[in-house]
């Protein structure tokens, strides 16, 4: 029985730990803020219940798997006293909910669900379009949770390397799809930036996600999206983890990591916190800025004084007229003239035992470490084509009781420099499943590493997946 550490307590943190845990590590994490969850977390305004990070579960068969691994005897058939006892989807508790849709987008006064249904002008590309990626589920599913260096990931990698063939970008791939139109082209290359970055950074594979999505189901936990952080704490809990939140790292060598309120002895240490950061607490030369970021956002949650009016979207992404002009902006790192929004619309007794309606409006910025608020000219003109757009009658802020803002400064100080969601952008072959990324190094064989940034795009599912593939060839090793 090894000991480790796991630095970090956001989803792959927590995932990593529960895994390791329930292998019978003797595990401890530690997590800096009050809250587990990193960029997901839950916060109040008005006395109603607001849920922070990814809106939306996709890929359920990734968080099926982990929930297989975790029923799996452990090695050499003995059990924690207390555990096993219960199936881990009964320990997780978490209820998932099918979406009847992907969300509703709009771009250029056309407004389009995802799947497109029939009499929309883009249906019939639509369902040619469907038909031929809707089925890859299993196959990115199985990429998600196996190295791909692994031979069971090679059948998934031939039938995606024989759709895509040369055409190796979103943006180079989509392009090449002359008969689908234009909207519709940009309404798919958008989800890229759910990695951060434009289409022309993200492997061919982004393409197919709307697809996929839109064939199996997107998804929200009952009670909502941090019930997830929730599911993994227990699971983590019942693997006999140690969970101390509240307690920053301040140092990380081979065999301890130091703390304001001790010192942990470690044979392995699992970092979940973004690359940059981890540097700082390793010792030795001031790590370097990256050259590149992936983008921020400015997140607006406010509780309503009244329901948006009947037919407004639960999930509405607003795309900016000139999508070029946007992901040129980031790569360049200059606030935007247009951007692209999610409005996700929860009325009250819905997902959230609220009794009030909420909304949450996510803005994508740059990474530039900002403040904001209602205020700044950014955010008014973006609510001003919200309320536009999805055709209210007052301003949007003539609704709100009461706001909480999550923008780059706070993600910056929570996570990764200038508040990049995903860290430092690469190569579009490193920013998917197609590669394996570096876990560990010859040089720190004892430190591992999880979470967004080695993980970027996918959102939860890459995440959850990830931690999965780093753990279980740590778990290798520890044996």
């Amino acid at each position: 029985m090894s000991r480790v550490v796991v630095v970090g307590g956001g989803i792959g943190g927590l995932t990593s730990a529960a895994l390791l845990g329930h292998a019978g590590h003797r595990v401890t994490l530690l997590e800096a803020a009050e809250h587990l969850g990193g960029k997901s977390r839950r916060i109040e305004a008005a006395g109603q219940r607001l849920d922070t990070g990814p809106s939306l579960f996709t890929f359920p068969g990734v968080w099926e798997e982990l929930l297989r691994r975790l029923d799996r005897p452990r090695a050499g058939g003995g059990v924690r006293p207390g555990a096993g006892a219960r199936r881990a989807e009964e320990t997780a508790g978490l209820e998932l909910e099918r979406l009847d849709e992907v969300g509703t987008y709009y771009y250029r006064g056309t407004r389009c669900e995802l799947p497109v249904p029939p009499g929309h002008p883009w249906h019939a590309a639509w369902a040619r379009f469907e038909a031929e990626h809707g089925g890859l589920g299993p196959d990115i599913t199985r990429l998600l949770t196996t190295d791909v260096l692994d031979r069971a990931a090679h059948p998934a990698l031939g039938r995606l390397g024989r759709l895509y063939g040369r055409r190796l970008t979103t943006r180079d791939y989509l392009d090449s799809l002359t008969w689908m139109p234009e909207g519709l082209r940009e309404v798919i290359a958008i989800h890229t930036l759910n990695a951060g970055v434009g289409p022309a950074r993200t492997p061919a594979l982004y393409a197919s996600m709307p697809a996929v999505m839109a064939h199996d189901g997107v998804w929200i936990p009952r009670g909502g999206v941090y019930e997830l952080v929730e599911a993994l704490r227990r699971l983590a809990e019942d693997a006999g983890v140690e969970l101390r939140t509240g307690e920053p790292v301040r140092s990380v060598t081979r065999r301890h990591v130091v703390t304001d309120r001790g010192t942990y002895p470690a044979d392995a240490v699992v970092s979940g916190i973004d690359a940059h950061r981890l540097d700082g607490l390793l010792g030795g030369r001031a790590p370097r800025s990256p050259r590149r970021l992936s983008c921020s956002a400015v997140a607006v949650y406010a509780v309503l004084d009244a329901e948006l009016p009947p037919g407004t979207p639960r999930h509405g992404v607003l795309l900016p007229d000139r999508p070029a002009d946007l992901y040129a902006d980031l790569e360049a790192g200059t606030e935007p003239e247009q951007t692209m929004a999610f409005a996700n619309h929860y009325p009250a007794h819905g997902v959230y035992p609220n009794g009030a309606a909420t909304l949450a409006l996510l803005l994508t910025v740059p990474a530039n470490g900002r403040s904001y608020t209602l205020e700044d000219p950014f955010v008014a003109r973006e609510l001003e084509r919200t309320a536009q757009v999805l055709g209210l009658p007052e301003p949007l802020r003539d609704r709100f009781r009461s706001v909480r803002i999550l923008d780059p400064a706070y993600f910056a100080a929570h996570g990764s420099e200038g508040g990049a969601l995903y860290g430092a952008v690469r190569p579009s072959w490193r920013s998917g499943p197609f590669h394996a990324p570096a876990h560990t190094s010859p040089l720190r064989p004892w430190l591992w590493r999880v979470g967004a940034s080695v993980h970027p795009g996918g959102g939860l599912p890459a995440v959850l997946g990830g931690a999965m593939i780093s753990t279980g060839k740590l778990l290798q090793r520890l044996r």
